[in-house]
């Protein structure tokens, strides 16, 4: 498989619903014309983040998956054949979820992924965190990849893409909603680094609140086996401006890679990480919005 191709979708959501289902759906049709294989939205595009402070008004914006909006895009991925990952306010109890829809090119669902490290600190302390990290096999017509997937803050936590790459996955998609600046942007890095995966972000566009663009991929390649030394893993940075830019992965060479590199869990000694799963928290770490 030379090729997986991911349509990063930095779009500026409408005012309601109604308004970012039609345009979510043009922009998969855009993203199929340009030759995607997959086509990624930004965090909660359902409502375009928005997280109302009213529980009345939160519960009554929040969808569940097999809600009108949800299954439209099931039927867009299967009508153009080509991947879907929509994400939304997802209907939960006793909290929605921040969640993100896989859709194969079939219009099968491959999993429901939900924000596992929700950022209580602020306005997602309204909302219930996921469980757990899925990994899916994902059928593009010429190859299968094994794709998984974060959301925003999930990439500050190195066990996140850690978990996904120990459960096979190849490329992690990330949906995002927040400013994306060097530091986040090196922790995208480090992840495809140090798990040698592929890694594709979106994020708003700059004239959405607290956004600013910067969509980017990296494909966790750090050496070529020509010797040559260190290089850039990244495939593409988009600017601030709303746009699809496209992420064009490669797949052979990450496989390749994968199989020679000294990375990822090649050379790890879990036995000796016990303190990891420690619940333990201790000063300076302790926060009072903390939820287990």
């Amino acid at each position: 498989m030379k090729s997986f191709n991911v349509a990063l979708l930095q779009l500026l959501p409408e005012k309601s619903i109604e308004g970012n289902l039609k345009k979510g759906l043009d922009a998969c049709r855009k993203a199929k014309l340009a030759g995607a294989d997959l086509a990624l939205f930004p965090e909660m595009w359902s409502t375009g983040y928005n997280i109302p402070e009213n529980m009345k008004e939160l519960k009554a914006i929040s969808i569940p998956e097999d809600s009108e909006f949800i299954r439209a895009f099931q039927k867009v991925a299967q009508e153009l054949e080509m991947a879907v990952g929509i994400t939304f306010l997802e209907a939960h109890e006793p909290l929605p979820r921040n969640s993100l829809c896989l859709f194969d090119r079939f219009g099968k669902k491959m999993f429901t992924y939900a924000k596992v490290h929700t950022c209580d600190f602020g306005e997602e302390c309204r909302l219930n965190a996921g469980d757990d990290f899925y990994v899916a096999d994902l059928d593009t017509g010429h190859g299968v990849v094994k794709i998984g997937a974060m959301i925003c803050y999930d990439r500050e936590f190195p066990e996140s893409a850690r978990i996904l790459m120990l459960k096979g996955a190849e490329i992690i998609l990330v949906p995002n909603a927040c400013p994306m600046e060097i530091n986040r942007l090196s922790q995208l890095r480090a992840r495809a680094y140090e798990n040698m995966v592929g890694i594709a972000t979106v994020n708003y566009p700059r004239l959405q609140p607290d956004c600013n663009g910067h969509s980017s991929a990296f494909d966790g390649i750090a050496y070529r086996p020509d010797g040559s030394g260190s290089r850039d893993t990244l495939i593409i940075e988009a600017g601030e401006e709303e746009g699809l830019y496209m992420a064009s992965f490669p797949v052979d060479d990450i496989r390749a890679y994968r199989n020679c590199e000294v990375h990822g869990n090649a050379y790890r000694h879990p036995r000796k990480y016990g303190l990891l799963v420690s619940e333990k928290i201790e000063e300076p770490f302790i926060r009072k919005d903390y939820r287990p």
